[in-house]
């Protein structure tokens, strides 16, 4: 049985966390350095486990590890990014249209120089996203505007979109710093995803906005990016599958897609931001208001992701410091001591900063809260967890942390 009455179940993720031993920190990771009282706590009052969130054959995207970590088997229910974005940004694809993550990046010397475009406003990036679609749209091809650096296009019908359902794409933010050339859409049919990549350079280079950008300094917006490709998922909601009401809470739109097509209320926070500035107060708040009134809640926080990403140390740390202050700290002074809850952290996968990419290394899992025992741990890290024998698949994880 899942779900006791009465009882509230609180996940805390914050995204890409996890990390690697770093030479100029010693050999121990961001974690290891940062100061975490409250998630140290949780684990000297619970459980410290093992996980794995990535699947053997799929890549460590954090669409596959968040599946997992809500209880869906990425195997069974996974069709790709952006068709999780689509379901949140109201983009309902029919059985013949194809969605396609699209990235507003900064090419230079035709390398990949910044996989957000200087983290662009999501005003200016609707203004670029309008444009393309005036300029490249049609009634096989249409954009859509998401938040920041991250939105959608939409490919209808064809011959060959099956072929597009297996073409190769990179992550732009996995290949910084390389030549743009030998990662561009590879496989059957996909040239035309390779022209609309390249003539979205006329379209961007020249736009108003991207010359007041540099005349900034700042990074322009000077190509797309496509990847992430799939058709509508179909997956039970997770009262249909748990038994329980519930809430996600994130700044963006694949998190928040993925909880829409599961059933899960989507609440907004405003002044999140998906960055290192992201409002976390606001979404600990948000995450406890959604409690009184709900079973469940799910907390995702970008911030820890974007500074692996980065190569940023010092933002790293700091993010997970802030996570643990602003975040799980307000979730443990309403809950503590209270027997009617359970709370579960762990980052959804690994992102080293020495990397600047995803891996799928095993993350740590701290869980505390009514029935859990203490398995004998005081500090929340990759280290002291593989000390633990405790370990879990990542879509099985879900049921042992419900029941």
């Amino acid at each position: 049985m899942y779900g006791a009455k009465l009882m509230k179940y609180i996940v805390l993720v914050p995204d890409g966390m996890a990390d690697e031993p770093i030479e100029q920190l010693g050999g121990k990771t961001p974690l290891e350095v940062a100061e975490t009282p409250n998630m140290d706590y949780c684990v000297a009052n619970g459980l410290l486990a093992r996980a794995r969130t990535i699947p053997s054959n799929l890549a460590p995207a954090s669409d596959v590890a968040n599946l997992s970590i809500l209880g869906y088997d990425p195997h069974k229910y996974y069709t790709g990014r952006a068709p999780l974005e689509a379901a949140y940004l109201g983009v309902d694809l029919g059985g013949d249209e194809l969605a396609f993550r699209c990235n507003l990046v900064t090419i230079s010397d035709e390398k990949m120089a910044d996989y957000s475009a200087g983290h662009i406003s999501s005003k200016e990036a609707a203004i670029l996203i309008a444009e393309l679609n005036k300029e490249l749209g049609s009634a096989s091809v249409s954009f859509y505007p998401g938040v920041s650096y991250r939105h959608l296009v939409v490919l209808k019908g064809g011959q060959n979109m099956q072929d597009l359902l297996q073409a190769i794409c990179s992550p732009p933010h996995d290949i910084l710093g390389q030549p743009i050339k030998k990662f561009l859409p590879k496989g059957k049919g996909t040239e035309q995803l390779a022209s609309l990549m390249e003539r979205s350079k006329s379209v961007l280079a020249p736009h108003e906005i991207n010359k007041v950008r540099i005349d900034l300094k700042e990074n322009p917006a000077n190509m797309i990016w496509l990847w992430g490709q799939g058709q509508k998922p179909a997956m039970p909601t997770f009262k249909e599958k748990f038994g329980l009401t519930g809430a996600v809470i994130s700044a963006v739109d694949l998190i928040k897609g993925i909880g829409k097509i599961i059933g899960l209320d989507v609440i907004n926070v405003e002044g999140a931001t998906g960055y290192y500035d992201t409002n976390y107060t606001g979404k600990a708040q948000a995450a406890l208001d959604a409690l009184k009134n709900r079973d469940f809640v799910f907390v995702h926080v970008e911030a820890t992701d974007e500074a692996g990403h980065n190569g940023d140390l010092r933002m790293k740390i700091a993010t997970i410091e802030r996570f643990d202050k602003m975040i799980v700290g307000p979730v443990l002074e309403e809950f503590k001591g209270r027997s009617d809850f359970r709370l579960l952290i762990m980052p959804d996968h690994a992102t080293p900063v020495d990397l600047r990419r995803h891996t799928a290394d095993e993350i740590c899992v701290a869980m505390m809260g009514y029935g859990i025992a203490k398995n004998g741990f005081s500090a929340f890290s990759e280290k002291e967890a593989k000390k633990s024998d405790v370990f879990f698949e990542g879509h099985q994880l879900m049921d042992v942390f419900l029941r």
